[in-house]
């Protein structure tokens, strides 16, 4: 439990921070209303991580990622048994933290009638929409993201039992995931705002879905990619890292 506590808390810290810099840049008469919103929003997301894992990270190990935990388990470094459950608490954690956003910035929310930005504070969207190419920037993102992790991190986190033992992001210290993901946003999320992570856009979309809005569009139709993608980019690093530490 103390490890599923841990996911919740710390993928509700992400989002709480990483939904509010993009409310902060985006909504109306907020105080970074015409900031950089680019160097702001990926600034903003790489501390969003640090600080969350810096948190929770000798609580669970600090995935906060389904695909993390999904690349994990199949390279025999984190229980099946306990997958779910720190799905679910992801998935929980990504919803509270982008309502906690959300009910920090609702009177932003409700002067601004761009919907895009509104939307754009709970989920991502293609820049230019393109099935094929979106998926493949999801895939190619958590890609990068999954590869780093097991290229930098050990084990240092057990639970005693016949079923579990856990290698997290906290293995590493919280500042180097932190820098990965500004990394992978400044270079790599461009095309589709990098979710790189189900439980952070999935969750948050449909936090926003029940949202007192007459435009609303969560677009359930895009809403696959930045959750297949990702799961798919972390079994690709998987195997790759796998064949490397076979050599």
């Amino acid at each position: 439990m103390t490890a599923y506590l841990g996911e919740f808390i710390g993928t509700a810290i992400l989002l709480l921070f990483g939904s509010g810099v993009v409310a902060n840049v985006s909504l109306k008469n907020t105080l970074a209303t015409g900031q950089t919103p680019w160097v702001l929003i990926t600034t903003g997301w790489g501390l969003a991580v640090f600080i969350a894992v810096y948190c929770v990270g000798d609580m669970s190990g600090a995935h906060l990622n389904p695909a993390v935990s999904l690349a994990l388990a199949l390279a025999g470094k984190f229980s099946w048994n306990l997958l779910p459950g720190y799905v679910l608490a992801q998935l929980i954690g990504a919803m509270i933290g982008a309502f906690l956003s959300y009910s920090l910035y609702k009177s932003h929310v409700d002067a601004t009638e761009d919907e895009d930005a509104v939307k754009g504070m709970f989920c991502t969207g293609p820049a230019m929409p393109n099935t094929a190419r979106n998926l493949f920037s999801e895939i190619l993102g958590t890609f990068v993201l999954v590869f780093a992790i097991f290229r930098l991190t050990s084990p240092t986190l057990s639970f005693e039992n016949e079923t579990a033992t856990v290698f997290g992001l906290g293995s590493i210290g919280a500042l180097p995931v932190g820098l990965l993901v500004w990394a992978i946003g400044m270079s790599l999320g461009g095309t589709t705002g990098y979710a790189i992570n189900p439980a952070r856009d999935f969750g948050p979309r449909i936090v926003y879905a029940f949202l007192p809005r007459k435009n609303k569009k969560p677009d359930w139709g895009y809403s696959w990619i930045p959750v297949v993608g990702p799961l798919v980019g972390a079994a690709f690093a998987t195997l790759l890292n796998s064949l490397l530490n076979s050599l």
